[in-house]
C-alpha cells in the first residue's frame, strides 16, 4: 500500500508541475529590460510589462519577492493622469511614473497593502514598479531618462 500511495504522489506531484513549468517559462520569456540612466551610470531592470487593463489591476498583488534586479512597468496607451495604490500588495515599491519621452516625472514610495492613492502628478505614459528604496540607493532621479521602446527612447 505504502508503493501505490507513492507512486499516486509522484504523479500528482508530476502533474502539478506540469502544469506549472509552461506559466514559468512564458513568464521568464516576457521579460523585457528597462534601462534607466543615472549620474552614476545606466541601471537596467529585467521587467514584465501590463499592457492590458486586467494585467495593469493585478500588477505585483500578492507577490512575497521582487528580485532586485526585475520590476514591473505599466503602459497605459496614452498619456493620462495615473493613480496607483498597493492594495493587496506585500512589498514596498518604488513608484516611477514615466512622461511619454521617457523622462521620470515623479518617484514615490508605495507602503505594503496601502488604500492610499498615488497620483502621478501629470500626464505620464507608464509606471515603473521596482522595490522600495532601489531608486534612493542607485541614484535615480526625477527627470532621468528610461530607455524602453514604450516610450521610443531604447538604443
Amino acid at each position: 500500500m505504502t508503493a501505490r500511495l507513492l507512486r499516486f504522489s509522484s504523479f500528482i506531484l508530476f502533474v502539478i508541475l506540469g502544469a506549472a513549468l509552461p506559466a514559468v517559462i512564458h513568464a521568464a520569456s516576457t521579460l523585457e529590460p528597462v534601462t534607466i540612466e543615472t549620474a552614476s551610470g545606466d541601471v537596467t531592470f529585467d521587467v514584465e510589462v501590463m499592457r492590458t487593463e486586467e494585467e495593469r489591476q493585478r500588477g505585483l498583488m500578492a507577490r512575497a519577492y521582487l528580485p532586485e534586479t526585475r520590476g514591473m512597468l505599466f503602459d497605459f496607451g496614452q498619456p493620462q493622469d495615473v493613480r496607483m495604490w498597493m492594495k493587496d500588495t506585500p512589498l514596498p515599491l518604488d513608484m516611477l511614473f514615466i512622461r511619454a519621452d521617457g523622462t521620470i516625472a515623479r518617484i514615490t514610495r508605495g507602503e505594503p497593502f496601502s488604500t492610499r492613492t498615488l497620483p502621478s502628478g501629470e500626464p505620464v505614459l507608464g509606471v515603473l514598479e521596482i522595490n522600495g528604496g532601489i531608486s534612493a540607493r542607485l541614484g535615480i532621479k526625477e527627470g532621468g531618462l528610461v530607455r524602453h521602446k514604450l516610450f521610443g527612447t531604447e538604443k
